[in-house]
């Protein structure tokens, strides 16, 4: 089951440096633009091939997010990765966009 996560509790997470891999589910362009620090990418249409070389144990917490709530990458990402018996997969819905609208960084891979 796929949960939600806030942008609070993702920060929260992030600064007590609580184990979290977070995944950027949008295409290498969007990722390489600007992303979550801390982030891995791994696009939708390719969880089932490459989050078994990515990601670490399936009871590890993982957090998908893509542009915003309008954008359907992070929900396809989720759903592929619970089905491939990832257990604790969180969506954060409202994506890169909620968060550098809220002043928080992105880091760049230019």
């Amino acid at each position: 089951m796929v949960r939600s996560i806030s942008r609070e509790a993702l920060k929260a997470r992030l600064e007590s440096k609580t184990p979290t891999t977070i995944i950027e589910a949008l295409p290498r362009k969007y990722f390489d633009e600007g992303h979550i620090p801390g982030a891995i990418h791994l696009p939708h249409d390719e969880v089932e091939k490459r989050a078994p070389q990515l990601l670490g144990n399936k009871n590890d917490t993982v957090v998908v997010y893509c542009a915003s709530e309008s954008c359907e990458n992070s929900g396809i990402a989720a759903e592929a990765l619970v089905a491939a018996g990832y257990a604790n997969v969180f969506k954060y819905a409202e994506g890169k966009k909620d968060w550098s609208e809220a002043g928080l960084p992105l880091d760049s891979s230019k």
